[in-house]
């Protein structure tokens, strides 16, 4: 799981780069983003949504350690609830933009990272429904728990990613 946590890092770096590598080429009279920032109304209400998801994985892994699983399944139950309460914003959000993927090269990186974001939190969101439907079978116990530390990491990863896109889409072009 490193390695693809590793890859999968490496290939949202590169996208970030060309990001940051063609904002940096407008002149500086350009406006960049060239309709404006996007709106925080959304985004910012769904990346602490995210978090929080993050925060009850890291509990419920932290419960089946001490041996509770009842704690498990409910910190997975609440971690796939707002993940997808996450995706679900995050379609809201593009639907309400003022852009789309062929208005300019904003929109297409926008496009493309979030959507690459959103397709690796619904990866972690079978991860986690995987993981609650082995916990309700009884799978897991305080000796037992190396998928769930594993699908913790993929799911902590993919919070990681989201507050650079985060920074990158919504608090970058406020500070320039």
């Amino acid at each position: 799981m490193l390695f693809v946590i590793i890859t999968e890092g490496a290939i949202f770096v590169f996208l970030q780069f060309s990001y940051y590598y063609i904002a940096l080429q407008q002149p500086p009279a350009a406006a960049w983003p060239p309709s404006g920032p996007p709106a925080m109304d959304l985004s910012l209400p769904s990346t602490l949504i995210l978090l929080a998801s993050s925060a009850t994985f890291w509990w419920g892994e932290h419960s089946i350690k001490c041996g509770s699983r009842l704690w498990l399944t409910l910190g997975l139950l609440a971690s796939l609830v707002l993940g997808a309460v996450f995706v679900a914003i995050q379609g809201l959000e593009w639907s309400h933009q003022h852009f789309n993927y062929a208005t300019h090269i904003y929109g297409s990186l926008y496009f493309t990272l979030t959507g690459f974001h959103i397709a690796h939190v619904v990866v972690g969101l079978v991860i986690i429904a995987a993981l609650l439907a082995w916990s309700l079978l009884g799978y897991f116990n305080g000796a037992r728990y190396a998928a769930v530390s594993t699908g913790g990491l993929y799911w902590h990863f993919v919070d990681a990613v989201w507050l650079t896109l985060f920074f990158t889409f919504y608090i970058m072009p406020r500070l320039r």
